[in-house]
């Protein structure tokens, strides 16, 4: 999770500023905020995530502690492909995360019959990567989701409307799925070829390829 802090100091002439860092990973802003605290002149100091919860310098520290043995920091890579005369979709996902000290990469990737459109794939590749979430165990943090369909990312992100029944039924399961999980999603939108694992993932799929696979990627690159 990232934050910013938050906090107020006062001069040896008893002046007093206030100020709001950049954002920073949690763990370098408590280490930043101890150093502060040092200085003996720091009079107020919170910390403020994106969605604008204020912590404390106690609640920010319980919460590291408490999630560094589940998944956390994820990023979640999705993509559909779809083919317009069997009507048969292939959808691939890559979900980054930590854990225990341990970096983790998990790709998966299924076919699926009847449905409508490439957008329609791209959806149901968003909600097999929320599905993939609540079986990792993930709950109550932000997620970023980046994929390649501007379409997706401006509708759920609630920029565009959703005039299609089909997308709409879509989009409301997986802000339902988000909301029971605690999930805040960050939608990103990137061009094709920075989402090249998910695309391949769904080509695959297309291709009767089954694809599932967990890697501890933090060993892998020792």
């Amino acid at each position: 999770m990232k934050v910013r802090i938050d906090w107020t100091y006062k001069s040896p002439k008893d002046q007093v500023l206030k100020f709001l860092s950049e954002e920073l990973e949690a763990n370098d802003a408590i280490q930043i905020a101890a150093d502060l605290e040092r200085t003996g002149r720091t009079k107020r100091l919170q910390f403020v995530d994106r969605h604008n919860s204020n912590w404390s310098l106690k609640e920010l520290k319980n919460y590291v502690t408490e999630i560094e043995t589940e998944p956390h920091d994820v990023i979640v890579y999705y993509d559909g492909g779809f083919d317009r005369h069997s009507k048969r979709a292939g959808l691939g996902c890559v979900i980054y995360y930590k854990q225990s000290g341990n970096d983790y990469r998990l790709r998966k990737n299924t076919a699926i019959d009847e449905l409508e459109s490439n957008n329609e794939a791209e959806y149901a590749a968003l909600m097999m990567a929320v599905q993939e979430l609540e079986l990792l165990g993930v709950h109550h943090l932000p997620v970023r989701f980046i994929g390649d369909s501007r379409i997706l990312v401006n509708q759920m992100t609630g920029e565009w409307a959703v005039p299609e029944q089909t997308l709409a039924r879509w989009a409301d399961r997986i802000d339902q799925r988000l909301e029971k999980l605690g999930i805040h999603p960050e939608y990103e939108f990137v061009p094709r070829k920075e989402n090249a694992e998910a695309d391949r993932l769904a080509t695959q799929a297309l291709n009767y390829t089954a694809i599932e696979s967990l890697t501890d990627i933090s060993a892998a690159n020792e």
